[in-house]
This record gives structure tokens, C-alpha cells and sequence, in this order.
């Protein structure tokens, strides 16, 4: 996983978590949704660049 992507994946995952904990706090339910939906997306950039790395170490490069 590059430096980049899993920057981009960590600071996704980060921005999510807060939306979702200002909405609770507000009690904004599309916020705290919004939040979750930002989190998850940096969930699976994260999987899908995991998962390149494991097949490139699988095939040898």
C-alpha cells in the first residue's frame, strides 16, 4: 500500500469518525449517517489496497 493511498484511506476513515460523532453529539441524524457512509468508504480503500500488496507479495514483485 503506498504512503498516498493509505494516507487517503486513514484521513477518510478520520474525516467519517467525526462527522458521525458531531452528529450523535447533535443529535443530526444525516450528519452521524453521512459520517458512517464517509468511514466505511475508507474502510474498504484501505481492504482494496491491503489486498493488492498481499497479491503482489504472492507474485513475487
Amino acid at each position: 500500500m503506498s504512503a498516498k493511498d493509505k494516507a487517503k484511506a486513514k484521513a477518510e476513515q478520520a474525516k467519517g469518525r467525526l462527522k458521525e460523532t458531531t452528529g450523535k453529539a447533535t443529535g443530526d441524524r444525516q450528519m452521524e449517517s453521512e459520517g458512517r457512509a464517509a468511514k466505511a468508504k475508507g474502510d474498504v480503500r484501505e481492504a482494496v489496497q491491503k489486498g493488492k500488496d498481499t497479491l503482489k507479495r504472492k507474485r513475487g514483485h
